[in-house]
Formats: C-alpha cells, structure tokens, sequence
C-alpha cells in the first residue's frame, strides 16, 4: 500500500509518485475496477437502473483517477519513461475496456433495463445515461458473434498504440528542430522581447546566440515578424513537415493503418465509415449534413477569401516586390497589412496584457457573469514549479472547484492548449463531489527584463480554455459520464468560443487590460482597433479552418484502402480551398494530432459549428448586455451545468428560446457582403 496512487486520494498526490508507481498501480486498478464489473454482472438480484446502469457509472473510479493524472503527465510532462509506460499501459486499457463493452452477461442485464425503459418512470438525465450506456455497448460491438468481438479487440488495441506513437512521433520532431543563429542581422523586424526570449533559449542550451524553434511561442513570432524570406521558408517547411521524412518518425504509414483500421472496424459494426459511426453521435448527426456545412460556410467564404488574398499578394508585390506569395509569406504580410490597415500590431497591445492580468480578467469576467470567486493556494500538490493552483469558491464561500494553470512550454510539454480534468463532478451518496480542472498552454515565458506578455491571440486562447474550464468547473449532474464536457463533440466548444467574445469588448477590457509598467487603462483608440480588425482576413481564417474540416472527413468518411499517397489524399481535400502553391516538402496530415491522437477524427468542424452556436449565443448577450445576471444565470443553468444530460439542441434551445442562426456567424465574420449574397 505505499504505492501513492492506490491510497484514495483527493488532490493528486504529485510531489509523491515515481514513474515505477504507473504500472503497477494501472494493473491493480483494472483489477479491482474488474471485479466491481463482474459483481454487476454475476448478481442474483434482477438488473435495474440502480444496481446495473448506476452501479456501472459510478464503478472504476479510482482506475478513472489514476489514468487522468497518467495521462495529464503524459501531455504536459512527459519523459521516455513515461512514454514507454503510455506504450504498456495503453494496451491493458483497451483490453479492459474492450472486457466491459464485449461482457455478454453485463449487457443481458443492460439490454434487460433499456427494454424496460417505458416503464421506469426516468428523469431527462437518467433517460440520458440509460440511452448512452446501452449504444456505449451495442455501438461497440455487443451485439457481434464470437470472432467479430475477437477481431474488434485486435483493432483497438493496434489503434492505441499506432495513436501514442503518432503523438510521440510529432512531440520528438518538435523537439528535434532548433534554429540556431548567431547573425543579429537574422532576426531583422522581431521585436526586442522576442529577440531576448530567443537568446533566453539559446541561453538554456548553453549556446551563444539565439535560438528559434517549432514551439508556437517561438515559431509564431518568427514567421510573423522576420524579415529574413529565406529563414521563414526553413521555419514554414521544418514546422509544416513534422512526421514527413521519411525516417523513423515518419506518420505516413501510422495514417494510413489508423484510417484503414478505424474504416474496418465501423463497418464491422454495420456502419458504412467511421465518420458514419462517429457522427451518429453528434448534433450533425451525418457526414452528408457536414459536407453541407462546411460547403454552405464555403460558398460564403471563399469569395472574401479571394479578395483578401489578391489584396495580401498586390500588397507584398508592392512592398517587397514579390512576384509570387508562398505559404511563409502569410503571416509576416497578414501582420505588415494589418499594421498598415489598423495601425495596430502584437507589440502595441503586448504591454497591456500581462500574462498574470489576464488571468485576473478572465477570472473576473467570470465573477461578473456567474459570481465566482478565486483564491491561488500553495498548499495543492502540483507537477511543475510552472504550475499555479486555485480553489474556486461560489457566493456562498462555498467550493466549486480546484483549479490548475499550467501556462508554459517545456520540453516534455506537448504543443498547443488545452483543457483537461483530474477529478469529475458527480453526486454521491448524498454528496456533491465538485471536480479538479486544468488548463494547460504554451505563452511565452518571462524574461530577465519583462514578464510574460500575451499577443492578443493568446489572450482569446486563454478565455477559450478557460470557457472549457466553466464548462467542467460549474458541472452539476448526478452522474460522472454525463457531466462537464462529456457532451456531444460539436457542442462542447461552445463554452470555450463564446469565451473568447469578451475579449472583444470594452466593458471587459476594462477589468484587466492595464500596461504592466504603467498601470494605464488601455487606450479605447486601440480596443476600437481591436474591435475593428477582428475581422481582417476572416475569410481566409474561415478557409482555412473549412479545410481542416474537409481534410479529416476526406480521411474518415469514406473507405481508405485505396489510398496509398498521404500526400495526394491531402491534395485532394484542399483542392478548393487552397490558395496558395503547395509545398512539396510539408504535409498536414502527417502532424495532424486533433484527428489522428486527440478525438477529433470526424469531428474537426466542430470548431465551425459551434461558432455558429456562440455567434447566436452571444449576440443574446449583446442584446441584453454583456454581463446581464439573466442571460448569464440562464447560460449556466441550461449549458454550462447541464454536461451531456439531455439532447445539446433541447438544452441550447432551453437557454436561447430557438434554434441557433447562421446568419449571426457570417454577420460576426463580416462575411454578409461577400458578392455571392448579393
């Protein structure tokens, strides 16, 4: 029992566990979650909602603990140790849960209850659970014979490992790359922070210099500042052409088996793709109802997209004379256009949005709308010395949450941002267990000579994941799968993106957006600005996010056998979405990890659809004000508390009293004047 992570514990006990902890701890906790499962299976009693659907959902819940913080870890801290035990470990997983779902005798006692469900007089949330356990089984291979449940354990557990190793491929390439300039005159158009942040990092490694790397915090501001074309054309290719070598972190042949065995395996359940199988789970409900989204969005964009592109092209012809725009163009004459357009760059805004300010915003935009109330502890143990720890409170002083922000790269640190949880929300015996919530980013980290600054990308992203961190944080359901963003895959970005619309405003900018060496308030000339370009170039930004769309339904939505050239197959998708020449040398697929290690495989439009969601969803804000107590208490009444307990659609109608708009998107977006609408 001196293994940390078989004691109950409440916190995740960090500062304790070792790396040998993982394993041992995994086979125990499968082995006890084991055989709660058999004694539900095994009992004499005739199976009912309480003693089978309750007792499933409520069961393996110390397994559930440790693999949270496992694989927490293995995101945000990871080592070769760790990610040889992920390559252990993932595998035993899958078996057991592949033990549950194929558990005949369990599924008789299931499949006895849902038969019985006219009957049972349920709640909404209990009819929820009930519904989502027996597809949970019948959707994954239950109603199979012998040798197709056989062969189905064999998919899983090939899709676990080639997942992990597709995610470990991109992380090690990631790392692999580093620019090392010696040359001032290299670094010619970054600004002075950025500058010293890549001789920081330089300094790190013990070298002269500066150093530039595939880290976003890194990468971004190179190829939106340095006026070196030659360098921002290794940048774009080293990032765009991760796991595209050809040599051992090659992700061509793990696409195409992921692909193939995902295919085989949604037609071994008597679906015709694994977009099929994944959409009958979604609000879109089809690949054809995505197909038609994303083309709708498309017909709308693409004009806007064309204009903005032949501006962005006359503009650098006529700047620099450039003759034909690449793809490591974009960003540095996006960002010299957008200068000239607005008078407003990163640099200006950086000052007033101090890293530790934002936080405060977004936690006082929070207190504003739904009445939390924040205080950073030092007694939580923790993973990283970077990491900063929260207890949430409601009016009544009483806990809503504990709260871990963990907001710079490191080496074991995967890209990107994220939300994550270590302990869901739930009601039992009595008791409301409130959950243990993470946000996870990559922000620049402080310097000698200044504190973190955020461009005002980063600020969006840090309301989007902490929109996510609402949607875990304020859960209250009754049972753990149906609460906080356990929902429908194209609704749980709602939380997260209409977030992002304070950022927008005055009356929020005003809480937090203070100079960090002056303390002046932000000038409303440049909240103007803000406002006024958030449109710039949105039809591209629409483009691109559409083509990530297309691409993952190109992989998903049809049978892959015969497709042997990754590349290819992406040329393909992007065939009426890209408007600059394609590279040779880079592939997206290849590092595409939403789709192909995280659970976006058939659900990248997601992002589309649910702006659509917080488009409407905002504008009722709008409406009444953008801290109105009654749209915000109704907000977090029918969405934000809710999880997955009822249909996303009857609880947004619940909320907003109809259906959403798409004209309120395209109205954000600026995309209602586009000649094809007129």
């Amino acid at each position: 029992m001196s293994n940390p992570l078989l004691i109950p514990f409440d916190t995740a006990p960090f500062s304790k566990i070792k790396n040998e902890h993982f394993k041992p701890a995994f086979v125990q906790a499968i082995a006890d979650a084991r055989a709660e499962i058999d004694a539900i299976a095994q009992a004499n009693e005739a199976p009912t909602f309480e003693n089978t659907i309750v007792a499933l959902d409520f069961s393996g819940q110390q397994l559930d603990r440790i693999s949270s913080v496992f694989f927490n870890l293995n995101s945000a801290e990871t080592n070769a140790e760790i990610q040889k035990i992920a390559q252990e470990v993932s595998p035993l997983l899958t078996e057991f849960s592949n033990d549950i779902t194929l558990n005949q005798d369990l599924f008789q006692r299931i499949k006895t209850v849902y038969e019985q469900k006219e009957s049972l007089d349920l709640t909404p949330e209990e009819s929820t659970l009930l519904d989502k356990r027996y597809k949970s089984f019948s959707r994954n291979g239950a109603n199979l014979p012998e040798e197709k449940k056989k062969r189905l354990r064999e998919i899983d557990a090939e899709l676990a490992k080639l997942k992990l190793q597709f995610g470990e491929n991109v992380l090690a390439e990631t790392n692999k790359y580093q620019k090392h300039l010696t040359q001032e005159s290299d670094l010619d158009g970054l600004p002075e922070g950025e500058k010293e942040a890549a001789a920081q990092l330089a300094k790190s490694k013990d070298l002269e210099g500066w150093l530039i790397t595939l880290d976003y915090p890194s990468y971004i501001p190179f190829m939106k500042y340095a006026s070196n074309r030659e360098l921002r054309k290794e940048l774009s290719i080293a990032f765009g052409s991760k796991g595209f070598h050809q040599d051992a972190l090659d992700n061509q042949e793990n696409i195409l088996k992921i692909t193939r065995l995902r295919h085989e395996r949604a037609v071994l359940l008597g679906y015709k793709s694994h977009a099929h199988f994944v959409l009958e789970e979604r609000m879109a409900e089809t690949p054809e109802k995505v197909y038609s989204f994303l083309n709708e969005l498309l017909e709308k964009a693409k004009p806007a997209a064309e204009r903005e592109f032949s501006e962005l092209e006359q503009f650098a012809k006529d700047l620099d004379g450039i003759s034909q725009l690449e793809k490591w163009d974009s960003a540095y004459y996006s960002e010299k256009l957008k200068q000239k357009l607005f008078n407003l760059d990163d640099e200006l805004l950086k000052p007033y949005f101090k890293l530790e300010n934002v936080i405060a915003g977004v936690f006082k935009v929070s207190e504003k709308l739904f009445g939390l109330q924040f205080e950073e502890v030092f007694d939580i143990d923790k993973y990283h010395e970077d990491v900063k720890t929260y207890r949430i409170y409601d009016a009544k002083k009483e806990l809503v949450a504990i709260f871990y922000a963990d907001f710079h790269p490191r080496a074991g640190k995967r890209g990107g941002a994220w939300m994550t949880s270590y302990k869901s929300q739930c009601l039992k015996n009595g008791k409301n267990i409130r959950p243990h919530i993470s946000n996870v980013c990559n922000f620049t980290k402080p310097t000698a000579s200044k504190p973190s600054l955020l461009t005002f990308n980063e600020v969006t992203t840090l309301f989007h994941e902490f929109g996510h961190g609402l949607h875990g944080m304020l859960a209250n359901t009754t049972y753990p799968s149906l609460s906080g963003t356990s929902v429908y895959w194209d609704f749980v970005e709602l939380p997260s993106q209409i977030l992002e619309n304070w950022c927008y405003e005055k009356e929020a900018l005003e809480l937090f957006a203070t100079h960090y060496q002056t303390g002046e308030l932000i000038p409303m000339e440049l909240v103007t600005k803000i406002k006024e370009s958030s449109t710039f170039q949105e039809g591209l930004a629409t483009l691109r996010q559409i083509s990530f769309g297309l691409l993952d339904m190109s992989w998903h939505a049809a049978d892959p056998s015969h497709i042997t050239d990754v590349k290819k197959q992406e040329e393909l998708a992007f065939m009426n979405t890209d408007l600059f020449p394609s590279m040779a040398e880079t592939c997206m697929s290849t590092s595409f990890s939403h789709i192909f290690q995280g659970g976006y495989s058939s659900g990248y439009y997601s992002y589309k659809w649910a702006e659509v969601l917080d488009a409407d969803a905002f504008a009722y804000f709008k409406e009444k004000g953008i801290f109105d107590k009654e749209v915000a208490t109704k907000f977090m009444d029918h969405v934000l508390s809710k999880g997955g307990t009822e249909n996303p659609m009857v609880l947004y109608k619940r909320f907003r009293g109809a259906e959403p708009n798409i004209e309120a998107l395209l109205e954000r977006a600026g995309l209602l004047d586009t000649p094809v609408n007129k």
